[in-house]
């Protein structure tokens, strides 16, 4: 199914995005640092304090990830009920990911998983992930999913943002139409 935007071509392919480049090799580094590190506090300890350590991490991260989820869903549907958007945005989904770093098994992760569940930090990271977002709206180009974000959006004079629905008056005395054919070649 097409929609009837022209396929790119290779040479009007952009380059490579910095962090697809490195983010495969970051994610080889973590995993080695991870390894050494249980290994040295292994050798330094023995290895039923890190069994202990992990299993640990475990079950935090999945009573986190419970509780988080559980005060997503309360948020949600008070929401829903009222008519309002839900409060407190992005607190619930970094301590979700708080809890999956904890899940995960290394001693970098979990210190990471801990200092998402510390509130301050939760905020703090909230409102830079909101600007950077908010950022990489504005400079989107034309045909990006960015773009279809920024033209599904009015602002009101008070800044507020209210979503839209463009409807067209078509000549022809807006008599309805009959069934649209598909968006197939």
């Amino acid at each position: 199914m097409t929609t009837g935007a022209p396929i790119p071509s290779s040479a009007a392919r952009p380059p490579r995005s910095r962090l697809r480049t490195f983010l495969p090799l970051g994610i080889a580094a973590w995993l080695v640092l991870e390894i050494w590190l249980l290994t040295v506090v292994a050798g330094a300890s023995s290895g039923l304090v890190i069994f202990f350590l992990l299993l640990a991490g475990l079950v935090l991260g999945a009573v986190v990830i419970k509780r988080a989820g559980r005060r997503a869903f309360q948020n949600l549907s008070q929401a829903v009920q009222q008519g309002t958007a839900p409060a407190g945005g992005g607190g619930s989904g970094l301590m979700m990911l708080g809890g999956l770093l904890l899940m995960i098994p290394g001693l970098i992760s979990d210190a990471v998983g801990l200092l998402l569940l510390i509130p301050p930090v939760q905020r703090a990271l909230g409102r830079y992930a909101e600007r950077t977002v908010e950022r990489k709206l504005r400079r989107a180009a034309p045909g990006t999913l960015g773009d279809a974000f920024q033209q599904a959006r009015m602002h009101r004079p008070d800044g507020k943002v209210v979503q839209g629905e463009v409807i067209r008056d078509e000549p022809g005395g807006g008599a309805p139409q009959g069934p649209r054919p598909p968006l197939t070649h």
